[in-house]
């Protein structure tokens, strides 16, 4: 388990910063407007750039979080991971 990313949420939105071996960058949470049940509850942006989305989820012991998928070209691969509530703010947390 690696954390990649570190938010604050303000409002509905989730600010803050994603960093990689191959990218470091500011990043927001942005939530859109469902158009069917499977689609995503945020969009995700590194500026103005859309960088991947996240589903709002529930732990089996009930902790609320964001499940996420996270493109970019310098990836081998799309990254999921985890936004989670920390003591001290949300973490990104990417497990292979």
């Amino acid at each position: 388990m690696a954390i990649i990313g570190t938010f604050t949420k303000q409002d509905d939105t989730y600010q803050g910063t994603l960093a990689t071996l191959t990218l470091k960058t500011k990043a927001s949470f942005r939530p859109v407007e469902k158009t069917s049940d499977k689609s995503p509850d945020f969009r995700i942006f590194a500026g103005n750039v859309e960088i991947g989305a996240a589903w709002s989820s529930t732990s089996k012991d009930k902790h609320l979080y964001l499940s996420v998928k996270l493109d970019d070209p310098s990836f081998p691969t799309a990254i999921l991971a985890r936004l989670v509530e920390m003591d001290n703010g949300y973490s990104l947390v990417w497990n292979r």
